[in-house]
């Protein structure tokens, strides 16, 4: 029976130490994304493997621009859509998710999501797209790393730098390029406000640029937009 408990005791211990180094390989990460921008995300690296799995010589549309190279209104535009409180709270919008809840409880379905803008950085960097608890509770873990080694500027370049805008297309620079063929730096307040409505469902809207929604939406972002500040 020791033996037993000895070996349960050191297999516990495996996993603790285990769990431990898995989670400083992301903090570690997250430190040098401090001063070093990411090449890619673990979001971007499946997308190249779905696009290639049907063109083995398709590549992503990316190019990473510096945080002052980014119209500010794109910058206001994406946290009026996306995070109106990104400024204020600490990787977790509770007053959000509460609301999200209970829209999706009167549709009696999920229609709306209280993810901030860290938490869908997080999900982005290191992630997979299973909707999976333990991928939650990951999610949790390390927009709570971003947000105490990192500063909102931060934060928001790079996920301004890494969010999917398209089929193959991420990032500002490329999504700037791709619908108007100006730079990040040159997009008007219109545009910029065209773009965010497109974040939640962006390779549906580079096929159908368009919409009734999409039109809807704009509109909406624009009449947020004055009352949110960027860092």
């Amino acid at each position: 029976m020791k033996i037993l408990w000895r070996w349960l005791w050191r297999a516990a211990a495996f996993l603790v130490a285990a769990v431990f180094v898995y989670q400083l390989w992301f903090f570690l990460h997250i430190c040098y994304w401090v001063h070093h921008n990411p090449d890619d995300t673990a979001f971007m690296e499946t997308r190249l493997e779905v696009l290639q799995s049907k063109n083995p010589r398709a590549a992503l549309k990316h190019e990473w621009v510096p945080y002052n190279k980014i119209s500010v209104y794109l910058k206001r535009a994406l946290i009026a859509a996306e995070d109106a409180r990104f400024l204020e709270h600490e990787g977790f919008d509770w007053e959000g998710i509460e609301q999200a809840y209970e829209k999706n409880l009167r549709r009696g379905k999920i229609v709306a999501g209280g993810s901030t803008i860290s938490q869908q950085l997080a999900k982005n960097l290191f992630l997979s797209s299973s909707r999976t608890p333990w991928r939650k509770v990951e999610e949790a873990l390390i927009t709570l790393m971003l947000e105490s080694v990192m500063d909102k500027r931060r934060i928001l370049e790079i996920y301004l730098n890494t969010i999917e805008w398209g089929n193959g297309v991420f990032g500002a620079e490329a999504a700037a390029r791709h619908y108007y063929g100006v730079s990040a730096s040159a997009l008007s307040r219109e545009q910029a406000a065209r773009l965010a409505a497109m974040v939640p469902n962006p390779r549906f809207y580079d096929r159908n640029r368009n919409t009734h929604w999409l039109n809807r939406k704009t509109e909406i972002i624009l009449d947020r937009m004055n009352a949110v500040e960027a860092p």
